[in-house]
């Protein structure tokens, strides 16, 4: 996985090209991917693992800052236990086996979500791994695990609710940038392109508060055939597009 600003096997329309700073990608159709193979769905999700190491490569290529990951969102509890148990099982299974990956090319590797909610196993591997690249200077790769964008907003707004009920804050000083700080990791910029694969379009809850002024590509692709070919492809629609913000042109 390539670290950043190492464009060697990036298109030349794309050097020096408008880029997106923060990149988040839903990765939709795993399941599907299997069934019409007549596999069962975890094949679909093993599948998808060549998907997100080839996407985490051309971001890191191309020099794109950051890079958010749905993994595993909160309504995914409602799954059949034991896909959930597989799903986390091979979640653990890559994050060991890619740290060294990781840690080579400069990719420090972050979460949002419910982090509490998974299983111990899962959650030591995942916390050793970010301590592990924490000072790496590349790439930052954000995955999304028991994460809602609704449940963000509300965990954000009881910290809130705290913090003026110990006088530490007034309710007047809020505004929308000091809420920011009570989103689950502040200090990264709004997403500039989301990528949804297997052409469903909605948002799933991912996000909520962030992708207000974001750009939206979708592709029909479902997310084990997704490969950086098709990122490159919505990275130069991305630059094609005037972002105004609510302003004329």
């Amino acid at each position: 996985m390539p670290g950043r600003n190492e464009q060697e096997g990036v298109p030349e329309d794309l050097k020096g090209a408008t880029l997106p700073r923060h990149l988040a990608v839903i990765p939709d159709g795993n399941g599907r991917w299997a069934r019409q193979r007549g596999l069962p769905r975890i094949a679909g999700h093993r599948a998808g693992i060549e998907s997100v190491r080839d996407t985490v490569r051309a971001c890191g290529e191309m020099g794109i800052d950051v890079l958010t990951i749905y993994a595993f969102s909160i309504e995914n509890w409602q799954r059949p236990r034991r896909e959930i148990s597989a799903l986390l099982g091979l979640l653990r299974e890559q994050i060991r086996s890619e740290l060294k990956e990781l840690q080579k090319n400069q990719v420090q590797l972050r979460t949002i979500g419910r982090i509490d909610d998974l299983p111990g196993p899962v959650r030591d591997e995942l916390i050793r791994a970010i301590k592990e690249t924490s000072g790496n200077t590349g790439l930052k790769l954000r995955l999304a695990l028991s994460y809602g964008g609704r449940s963000e907003i509300v965990d954000g707004v009881r910290s809130v609710a705290r913090r003026i009920k110990t006088g530490e804050l007034s309710l007047d000083a809020l505004d929308e940038e000091s809420f920011r700080n009570y989103l689950y990791d502040p200090e990264i910029p709004d997403p500039d392109l989301l990528i949804r694969t297997s052409g469903e379009l909605r948002i799933s809850n991912f996000l909520l508060w962030q992708l207000a002024y974001t750009e939206i590509w979708v592709t029909d692709v479902m997310w084990p055939d997704f490969r950086r070919e098709h990122l490159y492809e919505a990275v130069r629609e991305f630059g094609r597009r005037e972002r105004r913000y609510g302003r004329v042109e």
